[in-house]
Order: C-alpha cells, then sequence, then structure tokens
C-alpha cells in the first residue's frame, strides 16, 4: 500500500467435500448390528426350541465379525488410487536416486510431484529417513502395505543384503511397468467378453426371426402339402 501497489487479490477457495466415515463404510459395516441381530433372530426362529438361543448367538456373531471384516469403501478407492500410483512412484523415486539424491531427499521430492494415497503413506518414510532412521528399518514398516508393499520390500531387502539400490529399484520399476501393460490388456480382453452377450442378446431375436422361422414355416408347409 505504501509503493502505491494494490493489495494482493484474495482467492476463495471452494470448500473441499470430504465423505463422511459414516458414508464411506457401506450399508453392512454401517449397520452391523442391525443385521447381526437380524441374522440371530432368523437363526433362533428358524431352530426353535431349546437350541434357538445357541443359534442366535452363533449366527449373531459370525454376521457381526464378518461384516467387521469387509474392507469400506472408502479405504478401498484409495487402496486401489495407491497401486495404481505405484509405478509411477518408483519410476520417479529412481530417477531421482540415479541424480544423486539422498533416499530421503528423493521420497520427498516424489510426495512432492505426485500428491495423492501414494505419498500420504510415503510421507512419514521420508521425515524418517530425513531423521536418520535405519533404512531397513523404516522400509520394512510398509512390507505389509496393500498398495506399496512391494516398493517397501524392495528397498528392505536391498538394504539389509547390501545390493545397489538404483538397480533394485529400476527392476522394481520395470516388473511393475509389464504388470500394468498386462492388466491394461487384459481388461481390453474382458470388455470385448462382456460386450459380447449384450450383442448376442440382441441379435439372437432377429436371428430367430430371419432365419429360422421362415425355415421352419418353409418345412411345416412342404410337409402339410
Amino acid at each position: 500500500m505504501a509503493l502505491g501497489l494494490p493489495p494482493p487479490r484474495q482467492v476463495h477457495r471452494p470448500a473441499i467435500r470430504t465423505r463422511s466415515p459414516a458414508r464411506g463404510e457401506g450399508l453392512l459395516r454401517r449397520w452391523r448390528p442391525v443385521w447381526a441381530l437380524l441374522a440371530g433372530a432368523g437363526g433362533a426362529a428358524f431352530l426353535g426350541g431349546p437350541a434357538a438361543p445357541a443359534a442366535g448367538l452363533g449366527g449373531a456373531a459370525v454376521v457381526w465379525t464378518i461384516a467387521g471384516r469387509i474392507e469400506p469403501r472408502a479405504a478401498r478407492l484409495l487402496r486401489e488410487q495407491a497401486a495404481r500410483d505405484l509405478p509411477h512412484v518408483v519410476m520417479l523415486l529412481g530417477a531421482a536416486m540415479r541424480a544423486g539424491l539422498a533416499a530421503g531427499a528423493a521420497v520427498d521430492l516424489v510426495c512432492r510431484a505426485l500428491p495423492g494415497p501414494a505419498a500420504d503413506l510415503l510421507g512419514p518414510v521420508a521425515a524418517r529417513l530425513s531423521l536418520g532412521a535405519d533404512p531397513a528399518t523404516v522400509w520394512s514398516g510398509l512390507a505389509d502395505d496393500a498398495a506399496l508393499g512391494p516398493l517397501g520390500r524392495t528397498m528392505a531387502r536391498s538394504h539389509r543384503s547390501g545390493a545397489a539400490v538404483v538397480a533394485e529399484v529400476q527392476r522394481l520399476s520395470d516388473e511393475l511397468a509389464r504388470s500394468a501393460r498386462a492388466e491394461v490388456e487384459d481388461r481390453a480382453r474382458a470388455v470385448g467378453v462382456r460386450a459380447a452377450v449384450p450383442l448376442g442378446v440382441c441379435l439372437l431375436p432377429s436371428f430367430l426371426l430371419l432365419g429360422i422361422v421362415p425355415l421352419v414355416a418353409g418345412l411345416a408347409h412342404s410337409v402339410v402339402w
């Protein structure tokens, strides 16, 4: 203001709408007590007699356990997105390490360049590596992750065995690229198979009317006359 410059323009960003945990869990997990109660009541009513209480408790416990183990839809979407980002993460990580960056700086660069679920999982890894934690221990924390498990196992194994980390990352990048191409080809073939069913349903009536019905009618006419 003192220099005669206009004040900076304030940009009002719309609020990001986040999915509530209850909506992201799905009907089965959200209404787990209700389904367990209904299963228990149904089991008790089905058997009846002295075994009704045991059957009701058993049915309710089974439904409660199964519903609790089902992965929420929101968690599944995040895991799938992180798995889709993994080939790009590994490729960029290998390029950064080949350029001479340390592991912590390379992971931090990947997190800033590719924001998303994969970056959220790699953020604590970058922080711990920058603080000087043992790389094998840090990467072992990702070994059991459903999305980034291949990267965690590869990095932990290379640090424990003393193998060249850059070479291991490059090998993993090539494997993930081949797997991604194979998955795309499988999906393309599956589309053709799924499209054959409705196409056959649409063509079958016309084939019957134009090919089979006239033939049957001609044969019937010749037999009658």
